[in-house]
């Protein structure tokens, strides 16, 4: 892999949501807030998307905060439906059913798919309301994490609804693999997916893949598989250009986001991409 080159840069631009408030970090307010604002005016500050943060919390979240912002708002991805007007850039919401599917005042409202509704008809409902999906790819047990065909069916059904996604949870790694599921001494493990494999995944089925070959992609487990230059990344037959990735990542694939930045930046140091 190119250490810094064009093609991890368009990859990994924005596409970190920092949600330090939840598990398994679970932290403070003031030191979730703490990070961002560290990792904002950090080496790899491009890497940084928005700070995820519970409608119920957003007062508090704004008190800390305050003192970091430098005549700026930070961009704020908001869980659920706040109790007073607030200026954020994405709403993220759960629908119990599919007629609660509609959009969100003027921010980018985003609909978390659920195993209790049907994928495609919640996908189509989605589509249909010019909104934004959103998949849980983790958790803090091994059902929390849905197959590789299942994700690469969620890929396909967005793709052929117009509908850009982002995916939360579970997403620490860049290449999925076998780790702990929380910080604890003595976690459970399990396999993870890995965050290179499913936004790489979305980038062929946008450009020119289809779904089995996102589900093998999905399920790659040595980073030797891609490669990384300037022009380009390849994997088996398929060459993922720089345009691809690129458009792939402004209208489809968004972001992901995770309760650390730190820790997926290590390893990607590790791999050789950054």
């Amino acid at each position: 892999m190119a250490a810094g080159s064009k093609s991890a840069r368009a990859l990994l631009s924005g596409l970190i949501d920092y949600a330090g408030l939840f598990p398994p970090a679970g932290l403070e307010m003031a030191a979730a807030v703490r990070n961002y604002a560290s990792y904002l005016a950090g080496e790899y500050s491009w890497m940084v998307g928005r700070f995820v943060v519970q409608a119920g919390r957003i007062d508090e979240f704004e008190k800390a905060a305050s003192r970091y912002f430098g005549g700026h708002k930070w961009k704020i991805a908001l869980l659920g439906r706040p109790a007073r007007p607030v200026q954020v850039d994405a709403v993220e919401l759960r629908a119990e059913r599919i007629r609660d599917i509609e959009p969100f005042a003027s921010a980018d409202t985003y609909f978390e798919v659920t195993p209790a509704l049907p994928l495609e008809s919640t996908i189509e409902a989605i589509g249909k309301a010019g909104v934004r999906a959103k998949i849980r790819t983790g958790g803090l047990t091994p059902e929390s994490f849905p197959k590789a065909d299942r994700v690469a069916r969620f890929l396909e059904l967005c793709h052929k609804s117009g509908v850009a996604f982002k995916a939360t949870a579970g997403l620490h790694h860049p290449v999925r693999g076998e780790h702990p599921f929380t910080y604890e001494p003595g976690s459970a493990r399990g396999t993870m997916h890995g965050f290179l494999n499913l936004f790489l995944a979305a980038i062929l089925i946008f450009s020119e893949g289809n779904e089995d070959d996102a589900a093998q992609l999905l399920g790659e487990e040595s980073a030797d598989v891609f490669r990384f230059d300037d022009e380009a990344v390849c994997w088996r037959r398929y060459r993922l250009t720089l345009e691809q990735i690129r458009h792939t990542r402004e209208r489809f694939a968004i972001s992901f986001g995770s309760c650390s930045f730190e820790e997926p930046v290590r390893e990607l140091v590790a791999l050789g991409l950054l």
